[in-house]
């Protein structure tokens, strides 16, 4: 009898969790429904008839990982109610009040889902929080909404069908406050609902932030890109409660008015970027290694005057491919991260004040290298190590043009190579086998082809395969041992690469999305912690002459600056330069750090913080020493175009003007 007893109280410690998981589905079928109206509703915007059964469940099941997110953030507040490990909340009252919290909760979701069912052919985006600045001065607003309510009186019927059967099928847990009279079926009682809360708190971390695995970081808007083929198709894999919640305090970008309109900044800087003559074409192969963390400061070539001129570094056959490249004297990345790298590299976009990624102008109308070379006959792929979907370079790559994206998987796939064998068990494939990987795929595509390869082994935890770990030591950093392996990969690649027949009629290019560690004090400024290489290497020696240039080079101008290499005679949009063809003098870089811009012109670096010039300082002051402020004839000619650049790229973000116009 005490058994029976005993497992009578088992059952019903489990009541809660099992009405959670019930009412959670339930969720998960109103979300369902809210897509099917969305999808009804844009069905010509979305392609209508071309779009398969096919491409519409793989658009379906991307959407859940949106759906997973949006609903553990609403419902988390709902779901700790109901798993809270006290006996005495079982009583009809908390359970009503738990009723009543997911109804409103999950009916707020809701109406924003059907009504930007509505809103979205005016965007063709989901609803994000920059809704609230478009329409803060409106005054007929409750007008309007009254209009298309009356309108899609449809929607307004699906609402309140949805919302009675929610609250109806709602199911309340069996347990009441007598069961638990015992202190044994308290004890019971819980246990089960701790361990319950503690599994919802895992399963939740991961619903947020779209999985758990090495590498991913929390989803954003733009991941969205990585399940559909066109970019209005975002729209219906994403839930509009995700896109308000996820750039919730992400409104960085406000257009200043340094000057009185875009006519006037661009009278002190363009993007936009015209062929005033005609060009000869030279549709040369391009191929881009941009390579985790490889600052400037590991690769000797680049620092013969460092440590009185003994200097070795940490990169041999980097430093013999650059006897044979072009290199500038000064050259940086444009942000902090591997997500900052990107963007800049591949499409000449820099990051100011927020990731250009996880912000809502992610999701503007944009391209990139890949995007304009496809169009202008190239065939395009991007590679990556790591997981497919790792730090959403899926996605980023698909917006951007690419056609095809090779990661871990497919490295995985192909039997001439190690499989698994070859992970690096954190992040991706070693680099040596992958970027073997990545000669052997190109000699698979057509020509001309335009690549780009993001490596993943000199990252933390900064180890390297065990074969080599008693010839690449620990050096002064924990990074340099994972520099000389990178290093020793990159000369393997070339030494394959240099056999195939694509190799003369090919452009490459070596940077780094951004520095890591440093033992260097000059390395370690606010301008200096920016210093990647940018090394441009033709094996032909014909269209790109070899040598150390007196110039400043920047990520942002890889696009522009291979797109004139080849001959590339379309309108683009680039906040870099060609820095082949631009006079040294006139040659720049950007980097936003902790709320400051940085300029480098001129020989010197200006520091702005929106407002007001903080601070300039040569770049022969390389530990930046000596603020030269107000001492500089150049200073307010470098403030002006600073402002310019700024005012143009905020504009442009915030408007959705990231093309030429026509």
């Amino acid at each position: 009898m005490r058994k029976e007893k005993s497992k009578s109280v088992v059952d019903l410690s489990f009541q809660p969790m099992i009405a959670v998981v019930m009412n959670i589905l339930l969720v998960y079928i109103i979300y369902f429904i809210a897509r099917v109206a969305f999808l009804l509703e844009n069905y010509s915007l979305l392609g209508g008839h071309s779009l398969t059964i096919r491409h519409l469940s793989e658009l379906f099941s991307g959407a859940l990982m949106f759906d997973s997110s949006a609903i553990v953030y609403t419902n988390s507040l709902y779901i700790v109610m109901m798993l809270l490990p006290v006996w005495f909340k079982e009583f009809d009252g908390y359970h009503k009040l738990c009723r009543l919290v997911f109804v409103i909760v999950n009916s707020v979701c809701l109406a924003t889902n059907l009504a930007d069912s509505v809103y979205f052919p005016y965007t063709l985006r989901r609803t994000t929080t920059t809704v609230f600045h478009e329409f803060g001065n409106e005054t007929n607003l409750l007008r309007i909404v009254g209009t298309e309510l009356f309108r899609h009186w449809y929607l307004v019927l699906l609402f309140a069908v949805l919302v009675w059967l929610m609250w109806k099928l709602y199911r309340t847990p069996r347990s009441k406050v007598y069961n638990f009279l015992r202190a044994s079926h308290r004890l019971i009682y819980t246990g089960i609902q701790f361990l319950a809360l503690a599994v919802a708190t895992l399963l939740g971390v991961a619903g947020a932030r779209g999985g758990l695995q090495s590498g991913v970081r929390p989803i954003t808007i733009s991941n969205a890109n990585q399940f559909v083929e066109r970019p209005v198709e975002c729209g219906l894999v994403l839930n509009t409660p995700f896109a308000l919640i996820r750039t919730i305090g992400k409104n960085v970008y406000v257009v200043p008015s340094y000057y009185p309109d875009l006519q006037s900044a661009s009278k002190v800087f363009n993007p936009v970027v015209r062929s005033l003559k005609p060009t000869v074409k030279n549709k040369k192969n391009i191929v881009i290694l941009i390579v985790e963390s490889f600052g400037r400061e590991y690769i000797g070539a680049l620092n013969k005057d460092l440590e009185g001129g003994h200097y070795k570094g940490y990169t041999p056959n980097v430093d013999s491919l650059i006897a044979r490249s072009c290199v500038f004297s000064h050259s940086f990345a444009n942000g902090h991260k591997s997500i900052d790298g990107m963007p800049s590299v591949l499409c000449s976009i820099p990051m100011f004040v927020e990731p250009f990624v996880l912000t809502p102008a992610s999701m503007n109308t944009y391209t990139g290298l890949p995007g304009l070379l496809k169009d202008w006959g190239y065939s395009t792929a991007f590679f990556h190590g790591a997981n497919r979907g790792s730090m959403g370079f899926l996605a980023f790559s698909k917006k951007i043009g690419f056609q095809n994206y090779y990661g871990r998987q497919d490295y995985a796939s192909d039997k001439r190579f190690g499989g698994d064998d070859d992970f690096d068990g954190n992040w991706g494939i070693w680099d040596e086998p992958f970027l073997q990987f990545f000669c052997a795929k190109m000699n698979r595509m057509r020509q001309p082809f335009m690549t780009a390869l993001f490596t993943v082994s000199s990252h933390h935890p900064f180890v390297i395969p065990d074969k080599y770990k008693n010839i690449y030591t620990e050096g002064e950093l924990p990074i340099h041992k994972c520099i000389r392996y990178t290093d020793m990969a990159i000369g393997k690649f070339f030494q394959s690469a240099r056999k195939q027949s694509w190799f003369r009629n090919t452009i490459f290019i070596i940077t780094s999305d951004h520095t890591n560690q440093s033992n260097h004090a000059e390395y370690k400024t606010g301008i200096g912690e920016f210093s990647a290489p940018v090394i441009i290497y033709d094996p032909s020696a014909t269209t790109v002459k070899p040598g150390m240039r007196d110039a400043v080079a920047q990520q942002i101008d890889i696009m522009p600056t291979v797109l004139d290499i080849i001959g590339y005679d379309k309108p683009y949009l680039a906040f870099g330069c060609d820095v082949l063809k631009t006079p040294a003098s006139q040659t720049y870089a950007l980097s936003y750090l902790n709320g400051i811009y940085q300029y480098v012109k001129y020989g010197y670096t200006l520091q702005f913080d929106g407002q007001k010039v903080v601070g300039i300082y040569s770049l022969a002051d390389r530990l930046m020493q000596h603020n030269l402020y107000g001492h500089v004839a150049v200073q307010s000619k470098m403030e002006c175009e600073l402002k310019a650049i700024i005012q143009q790229y905020m504009y442009r973000m915030v408007n959705d003007k990231l093309m030429p116009e026509s």
